[in-house]
């Protein structure tokens, strides 16, 4: 059903014709009394799923759209409801009219890009994501069908922002039915949306760009579901991101290779990280099939090869910032906390210190932080690499990065180092189109052998532990699998404890306010409260029961029970296949 029709009006708009529409939602292309032209979209309520209709009763989209005004954002100007005996009651949106070609079409007509319009294109993009972000806005549904290329500016605008949101950890409070899952990471195709979704979206687009083809080249039977083009989506990215052929400056195949890494996720977490390695000063085009595993032999003398990571010192609170969690905490001083810091009673009784752990289960966990906080309590030097740490332009090139990273935390001992999303860095070797990266995975084995000895502790974090090489989680490199799952009611009532301290607050009910968060995590309990202070604090009063409940039960738990059910199944696989150690069930942290 259409909603509007030609020529009819709308508020001061005449509708001139439809663009697009789903069971919904319908977009139009409208004129003021001034002949200029508009975009309209409109939203059935009765159709429209309510995860996007805000606790005002207005569409999400709507009060985000308010808050953007940039040149490469499609723009906001007004807003209003409309109703018929027929559709019920409509809201609609107004955006500024891009006179232009979509992104998708000129792809279509043309093919490929050269080089450097593909590169502006994709610098326009990430200065309109470096915008939302700095907002805590993510676009979520950066594809070529959503960019346009204005013939008024001449720069492309992102448009349809019909799934922004801020961070989502497993429950998207939008419909993801329509989502092109060829140009959506791994993360993002199970519901976790953040800024490296958002970047891998954007660096898909330039590979599209640059090549004419979707990222690995995925194609989809057309009766297939959105489940069905997940899992085909899934298999074709354990392979490495087909680079064969693709001229381009090596700043951005490194880009590229970052960008849509095996598993297909996304290395980079910010815009800023990303413009960095665009920025690199060697700007020399080269084919990836021109690049040998010869070419490694020259990192030490390249910038690529430069490892740039900063050492924490000892300080802070340590596991006093950690809610929860305290078998965890227990087991860590005992076993681990104890022989690293007692030398003396380890040569006593001959104890072989731990060289790691692993850190796995759902995202959002807290995991790289729970690290940290470790550190802090050992007062060792502390570490945090990234995949992107570590990347190279060259075939094997990370292996100097990888010997020298080792090296400087040796130099700098008694240091932990935390590996963030451990599978990016040593991929299970005999999963088809790994074998490239065999070269790191081997110098991850050597370095992490009784590493101990060394002065080294390594903690490792993943989302997807089933992709680790098994060989690196044998004693000896990796110690000890610990799953931290989402919170229970003990560590969400410390959770309340710790983010209402210090608030204007009435008498308050932490044990009920517990019981109705099961199957939240930190980061909604954190948003809980402050929404709930940001509401008191307009009426300038205390922070009540009443208030937190009523906030409570206005907004959904961010990871789904499907997707913390998917998490159950491989903590219970994991432990399948490791029976080395029983793992503690763990509680959650802050």
């Amino acid at each position: 059903m259409t909603v509007l029709s030609n020529k009819q009006h709308i508020g001061k708009y005449e509708v001139k014709r439809l663009i697009k529409e789903n069971r919904y939602c319908e977009t139009y292309r409208v004129e003021d009394e001034n002949q200029e032209p508009f975009f309209l979209k409109i939203f059935v309520l009765k159709n429209t799923p309510t995860k996007m209709i805000d606790s005002d009763g207005w569409l999400r989209l709507i009060n985000i759209s308010k808050r953007l005004n940039h040149k490469n954002i499609i723009s906001f100007v007004e807003c209003g409801t409309y109703e018929t005996e027929e559709t019920g009651i409509c809201q609609y949106v107004v955006t500024n009219y891009c006179n232009g070609e979509l992104l998708a079409d000129k792809l279509q007509r043309q093919g490929k890009l050269p080089l450097d319009e593909a590169e502006r294109i994709f610098q326009n993009i990430l200065d309109g994501l470096k915008y939302m972000h700095q907002q805590d806005i993510l676009h979520n549904d950066i594809t070529p069908r959503n960019i346009m290329l204005s013939e008024r500016t001449g720069e492309a605008e992102l448009i349809d922002l019909s799934h922004v949101s801020t961070y989502v950890n497993g429950a998207p409070p939008f419909d993801t039915s329509d989502l092109d899952v060829s140009y959506q990471s791994f993360a993002a195709n199970i519901g976790l949306y953040n800024r490296s979704s958002d970047l891998f979206s954007a660096i898909s687009v330039l590979y599209t760009m640059l090549t004419g083809r979707v990222p690995w080249d995925v194609t989809f039977p057309e009766d297939a579901d959105r489940k069905k083009r997940i899992q085909i989506a899934t298999e074709a990215r354990h392979k490495p991101l087909p680079l064969e052929g693709v001229e381009a400056p090596i700043n951005i195949l490194k880009v590229l290779r970052l960008g849509n890494v095996i598993s297909g996720s996304c290395s980079y977490k910010s815009v800023n990280e990303l413009r960095k390695d665009m920025q690199d000063e060697d700007d020399r085009p080269i084919a990836q099939d021109s690049v040998s595993d010869n070419a490694s032999t020259q990192t030490k003398s390249t910038p690529d090869n430069a490892l740039e990571l900063d050492i924490q010192k000892g300080g802070g609170n340590g596991f006093k910032d950690i809610a929860g969690m305290d078998q965890l905490k227990q087991m860590l001083t005992q076993k681990v906390i104890f022989i690293l810091k007692d030398k003396e009673k380890a040569t006593k009784y001959k104890l072989t210190p731990p060289n790691g752990m692993l850190f796995y289960g759902p995202p959002g966990c807290g995991k790289s932080f729970f690290a940290e906080k470790f550190a802090e309590e050992t007062g060792f030097n502390f570490m945090l690499v990234k995949a992107s740490d570590l990347g190279s332009i060259y075939i094997h090139g990370s292996q100097g990065k990888i010997a020298e990273l080792f090296k400087k935390a040796e130099a700098n001992k008694p240091t932990i180092i935390c590996f963030d999303e451990f599978d990016a860095f040593v991929p299970n070797r005999s999963n088809t189109g790994a074998e490239h990266q065999a070269g790191e995975v081997n110098e991850f084995l050597s370095q992490l052998n009784n590493c101990a000895q060394r002065g080294i502790f390594v903690i490792a974090t993943s989302n997807r532990p089933d992709m680790i090489d098994p060989a690196v989680l044998r004693t000896g490199r990796i110690d000890k699998l610990v799953y931290i799952p989402m919170p229970d009611k003990d560590a969400r009532r410390e959770m309340f404890k710790i983010h209402l301290n210090g608030r204007p607050c009435e008498d308050l009910d932490m044990e009920h306010l517990a019981e109705l968060t099961d199957g939240y995590i930190a980061s909604d309990i954190a948003y809980i409260v402050n929404d709930a202070a940001m509401g008191a604090a307009f009426s300038d009063k205390p922070i009540t029961q009443q208030l937190l409940e009523e906030t409570i039960s206005s907004i959904h738990p961010s990871i789904s029970k499907d997707v913390a059910n998917s998490y159950e199944n491989l903590r219970q696989k994991m432990e399948d296949t490791d029976t080395r150690n029983s793992r503690p069930k763990i509680g959650f942290i802050k």
